[in-house]
């Protein structure tokens, strides 16, 4: 509870001036690459251009620096780290403090890994925010591609054998998604409750069910699947009595 609420709080802080300002402040690096090509892979462009990223005005410099607010060449690219060595937010050890800017949550945890670890004693083909929600696309991998990339290196044969592993994380992302499933047909329901003190129940059972959600996903990103598991059985009981509840009205 303590650490979702950390995160929320974080970002209502921020969110008033952020959206205040998100015109005048609008990146212009990709507008400027999106009409003189040599630059970055388009498809690189376009990943952005369609994902959660651009929609939320998180605009290239985000990632990669430079100044978004001019499309004079030499200004523009003066304050970026050229390349792709050590030195980039994107390098791969890097990574997961550059995403952890603005997703805070998930990057604590992910910290407490195990490959978290292995990161920050240098190595760079271990897994890094990239790995299961891609570079500016900001996807997520299914369940059987997350088991399938986990094997990669914890399946029977691999560098590092993990037997169970890879099924427990395919587990908990199946379980996730149906928990959201379930709450995602409980909130437009509860909208049309006419009564305020039994919306407001009702409101207030979905924000229980949410807690333990969140608590599970996080855990997954620290890797900790018994914790996980545990926090997602929570979820799922109080998301399947909301529904109950809602059906039965």
């Amino acid at each position: 509870m303590t650490r979702t609420l950390a995160v929320v709080t974080f970002v209502c802080t921020l969110a008033a001036p952020a959206l205040a300002s998100a015109q005048l402040h609008r990146s212009l690096c990709a507008d400027c690459h999106f009409a003189n090509a040599g630059g970055p892979d388009p498809r690189h462009l376009s990943e952005w251009d369609t994902s959660e990223h651009a929609r939320a005005n998180v605009g290239c410099e985000s990632c990669h620096g430079g100044k978004p607010d001019t499309v004079e060449k030499f200004l523009a690219h003066q304050p970026m780290v050229r390349g792709h060595g050590p030195e980039s937010p994107v390098y791969p050890t890097n990574l997961p403090r550059t995403c952890g800017r603005c997703h805070a949550g998930p990057y604590v945890e992910f910290q407490k890994s195990r490959h978290d670890a292995l990161l920050r004693g240098g190595a760079t083909d271990g897994p890094t925010c990239a790995t299961c929600h891609g570079n500016t696309a900001t996807y997520l991998l299914s369940p059987k591609a997350l088991e399938s990339q986990c094997n990669a290196c914890h399946g029977a044969g691999k560098k590092a054998p993990r037997p169970g592993y890879a099924a427990n994380a395919r587990a908990l992302l199946t379980g996730v998604r149906e928990v959201r499933t379930l709450l995602n047909t409980a909130q437009p329901l509860i909208k049309r409750v006419k009564d305020k003190a039994t919306r407001d129940a009702l409101q207030y059972a979905y924000d229980q069910a949410v807690v333990p959600l969140t608590e599970a996903v996080y855990d997954g990103h620290a890797f900790v699947f018994d914790n996980a598991a545990d926090r997602l059985g929570v979820a799922r009981a109080r998301a399947e009595a909301l529904v109950v509840r809602l059906a039965n009205r």
